[in-house]
């Protein structure tokens, strides 16, 4: 079956959970940047974790069924229309052929995500089926939906009148609101810092900017202060330049000392800004669901706090999964 798209949205891509391995030569990881909501729209309608979705960012598609289907939507709240009727988010929807999926505006949040039973089936590249838009790869002809596609989906692995009708219990489905924390390592050049500026960081608010996309989340504030130094030899001229090191997923960068930047599933791999910081896994599908205006906050924490953050992380997820019904 496929899903023809009527409307294509402002940003509809295909996404699952990313393209891991091939980071030193300099492509990123991609897949959904809310990896928890992503996977509980899956769960919704029978999908393993591995399953290709559409990724919405603020305004949603309208899709038309060409057979009957499975669906779920997840993620930031958003009125859920099926031919002009209102229909419930975190549960399984079932459509009948010719049936119509449309969105409503966005209420809270950043990003919502579409599950249909099989999978978005587009072609594998490089093991995953995430759309990197910037290198014109993956996804549906390496870039978003456009009016008058058709979106292929793989056959469903259970019967679609069973799956219909599960929901997310509400304790289970995540917050969108305007502020958040984020816990974060300092590292690896933090030393770059005055002890000011490192208590900026952790200590004062900042504020997403609408410069804000799957590449990264810039926010203002306070700025900090840098140590001054004779900048080593391709280092650049700002105090906050280095010599090119390799970026992770969740780096704090700080371009000329005022504006931070998070970078997320799409950044690049490497580069000449100083990291400062790192926010750990667990938190970065908090940091996706953030709009512009979001105040936020950085908290320490060690090592050991992210790991066992990362570890409670999964058993929630996993606890979400099994209690889906």
């Amino acid at each position: 079956m496929s899903l023809e798209v009527l409307v294509p949205g402002l940003s509809t891509t295909v996404q699952d959970r990313g393209r891991t391995g091939y980071y030193h030569v300099g492509l990123p990881q991609g897949g959904s940047l809310d990896q928890y909501s992503a996977r509980l729209a899956n769960a919704l309608v029978g999908n393993g974790e591995g399953e290709a979705v559409l990724e919405c960012t603020y305004m949603g598609p309208k899709l038309r069924a060409d057979r009957p289907a499975l669906v779920a939507v997840a993620g930031a709240p958003v009125p859920v229309k099926v031919n002009g009727e209102e229909r419930g988010e975190w549960e399984s929807l079932l459509l009948n052929e010719g049936d119509e999926l449309e969105f409503g505006v966005i209420q809270g949040g950043t990003r919502y995500y579409i599950a249909v039973a099989g999978g978005v089936d587009v072609p594998e590249v490089l093991g995953s089926r995430s759309t990197y838009a910037l290198g014109a790869l993956g996804g549906l002809n390496g870039r978003k939906l456009e009016a008058g596609d058709s979106v292929p989906v793989g056959a469903p692995a259970g019967d679609l009148q069973v799956l219909a009708g599960r929901r997310v219990p509400e304790e289970f489905r995540p917050e969108f609101c305007g502020s958040q924390e984020l816990r974060f390592l300092f590292g690896l050049y933090d030393h770059r810092l005055t002890e000011e500026g490192r208590r900026r960081i952790a200590e004062e608010t900042w504020t997403l900017t609408p410069v804000a996309d799957r590449m990264g989340m810039r926010y203002d504030g306070p700025g900090v202060e840098w140590v001054e130094r004779e900048q080593p030899f391709g280092a650049g001229s700002d105090q906050s330049n280095i010599v090119d090191a390799g970026y992770a997923v969740g780096s704090i960068q700080i371009p000329g000392g005022t504006q931070p930047i998070i970078l997320h599933r799409d950044a690049v791999s490497a580069g000449g800004y100083a990291m400062v910081g790192t926010v750990i896994s667990a938190d970065m599908d908090v940091v996706a669901r953030a709009t512009p205006g979001t105040q936020t906050r950085f908290v320490e924490v060690t090592m050991e706090e992210a790991l066992t953050a990362r570890a409670e992380a999964r058993e929630r997820l996993d606890a979400a999964v099994a209690a889906i019904g």
